[in-house]
């Protein structure tokens, strides 16, 4: 399997965290953990499929998946082919015109999202590819193509950098007055920017934070504590609903 990330071009670094080139050889079933930001992918060989309820589902070639307060399972065929593209929290915003928060908890077609004319465009694109530098090249262009020269909305950019800040544990009430800013039009300004609410992009945060500490000598019950989780069954539930195991049951496979 190959999973090769790549920075991208100046213009794009402010709204694209990276790229990534994927391939396998190799039918495979994978779970998908949540991320804090939306992630477009284009499959330039193979067809990606996604599993909820033992029913198989065929996802489009080229299409974009929003952010998710739980795991999801997909399905490569041998030999697939895939560039991802993934954006920075607030970074969507600037070449959609849909809000953020339109998207949360889906996968769709990005003919929904784009022109049919430019999607088909880089698809053609990419088949004619040859290299990974090529197929970068062609998102890349896709991608600044649609850049949109808005301003940032510099609020919300403060408020996801003070959730990273306290690794997902800040509550709520205590962002709002240190942005002095009521709850209700912040929610509404987060929502449509980052793509859900400040809470579950918190419960996000401190997922991605716990996950990245289970490989470490520390216990659970540190790991839980340590993260401001009320409780054990509180931690576990949390936990389960992201990945679909227990704690416990998921280091075994680290």
């Amino acid at each position: 399997m190959k999973f090769d990330k790549h920075l991208p071009t100046e213009r794009l670094k402010p709204y694209i965290r990276h790229f990534a080139v994927s391939e396998n050889d190799v039918e495979n079933e994978y779970k998908v953990f949540p991320t804090s930001g939306l992630v477009i992918g284009f499959q330039y060989k193979g067809q990606l499929l996604t599993i909820k309820d033992k029913t198989e589902t065929k996802l489009s070639t080229t299409g974009i998946t929003g952010i998710s307060d739980s795991y999801k399972v997909f399905k490569n065929p041998a030999a697939i082919g895939t560039i991802l593209v993934y954006f920075t929290e607030t970074g969507f915003a600037h070449f959609g015109s849909n809000p953020a928060n339109e998207l949360f908890n889906l996968s769709l077609s990005l003919e929904e999202i784009f022109s049919k004319e430019s999607v088909r465009e880089v698809e053609e694109k990419l088949f004619l590819a040859s290299s990974d530098q090529q197929r970068i090249k062609v998102v890349e262009q896709f991608l600044l193509s649609q850049l949109k020269d808005i301003q940032t909305d510099k609020l919300i950019v403060e408020a996801v950098r003070l959730i990273y800040q306290s690794k997902g544990t800040l509550r709520i009430q205590e962002l709002n007055d240190r942005l002095a800013i009521s709850q209700s039009p912040f929610e509404k300004r987060f929502r449509k920017l980052v793509g859900t609410t400040p809470k579950k992009f918190a419960s996000i945060v401190r997922f991605n934070t716990v996950l990245n500490n289970l490989s470490e000598t520390k216990s659970l019950i540190d790991i839980c504590y340590e993260h401001k989780f009320f409780d054990q069954a509180h931690f576990i539930k949390s936990f389960k609903q992201f990945t679909g195991d227990t704690p416990e049951q998921f280091k075994r496979f680290l």
